[in-house]
């Protein structure tokens, strides 16, 4: 799916299966001290097993391989019968897979593997700068209080507070549990410090730790990305933006417009939305204000393709300064 990570991950699943072999090696010599008994018949497991192969190979009529099948049968169960009763599990000397359906591999013939794709996110999630931030952007230290429960304006249809309680609820009770099924995009438009960047990092947390690729940018890193997607031809930065599994764009609206981030913003969103692949965008413009400053086929698409979430409340960060004073 990501490229730039590719060799990373071969090199992890290299070292997992290396962990593995000398796991099994300090259990093997653990049961020899202790007891030899149960190593010997490994061993004349293994070298039943190997006689097997090679009946296999001279072409030995099926009575033959029959015995040999049946005497490691019995030889297995008596091992297990000799572990377990040492208070060991019956797969003690057995080579021991972290994943049992792709054997530490990866794949699954040419197929990937589920457990390929966790390990992509981990080592994404590992090297990004998400990282730390999330440790105090997330769910956990969401401050509902923090919105006011008085509308502020006549005609405000909610409070701040049952506003932002509507979006927690359609966020946790629909589009986080039902991510893999649904193809809507977001965007969380209204002033600065009304929660926008805040609540995109609670959302990235639960999906990272779901397994999900996310992969967050400022808009002046994502217009810088895609200059060097351009004039550099990094594919792999390229295939990254394109095919993650969120891609989220915050303070939209904060960049420079020039000719060249407008025409290559628009080639990303649309590319995006044809393959749909989702995307959260947050930004202290106004609907309003998208329309006068993108273009018009970004505006329709910002505007046409994305579901609206406005925030509003008196500036959070200016409350928590105040309370720290």
């Amino acid at each position: 799916m990501i490229k730039g990570y590719e060799k990373e991950l071969i090199s992890l699943y290299e070292n997992i299966r290396t962990e593995e072999e000398k796991n099994l090696i300090k259990r093997r010599k653990e049961i020899e001290l202790n007891y030899p008994e149960i190593l010997e018949i490994d061993n004349l497991i293994q070298k039943k097993s190997l006689a097997l192969s090679l009946a296999i190979l001279k072409g030995l009529d099926e009575d033959e391989l029959k015995k040999y099948k049946n005497e490691i049968t019995d030889l297995r169960v008596k091992k297990s019968e000799a572990l377990v009763e040492r208070g060991y599990e019956a797969d003690y000397l057995n080579l021991h897979y972290r994943c049992s359906k792709c054997k530490d591999e990866g794949y699954i013939g040419n197929r990937r593997c589920s457990c390929y794709k966790k390990k992509l996110v981990y080592l994404y999630y590992k090297n990004s700068e998400l990282k730390d931030s999330l440790l105090t952007n997330n769910f956990n230290n969401f401050n509902l209080s923090l919105f006011s429960p008085h509308k502020l304006k006549e005609d405000d249809r909610f409070s701040p507070r049952k506003n932002m309680e509507n979006i927690l609820n359609y966020l946790r009770g629909e589009y986080i549990p039902n991510f893999v099924n649904t193809n809507d995009n977001l965007l969380f438009y209204g002033d600065s410090g009304t929660g926008k960047t805040f609540l995109s990092c609670c959302i990235a947390k639960e999906l990272l730790d779901d397994g999900y690729l996310v992969v967050y940018r400022t808009v002046d890193e994502l217009m810088s990305n895609l200059r060097e997607i351009r004039f550099d031809n990094n594919s792999d930065l390229e295939d990254l933006l394109v095919n993650c599994d969120l891609l989220i764009i915050d303070d939209l609206g904060a960049e420079q417009i020039t000719d060249f981030t407008t025409s290559e913003f628009f080639n990303l969103l649309n590319k995006k939305l044809l393959k749909k692949k989702k995307m959260l965008i947050s930004t202290n413009l106004s609907l309003f204000d998208i329309r006068e400053t993108y273009t018009e086929r970004i505006a329709s698409r910002l505007l046409g393709n994305f579901k609206l979430y406005k925030f509003y409340t008196e500036d959070i960060r200016i409350q928590l300064n105040l309370k720290r004073r």
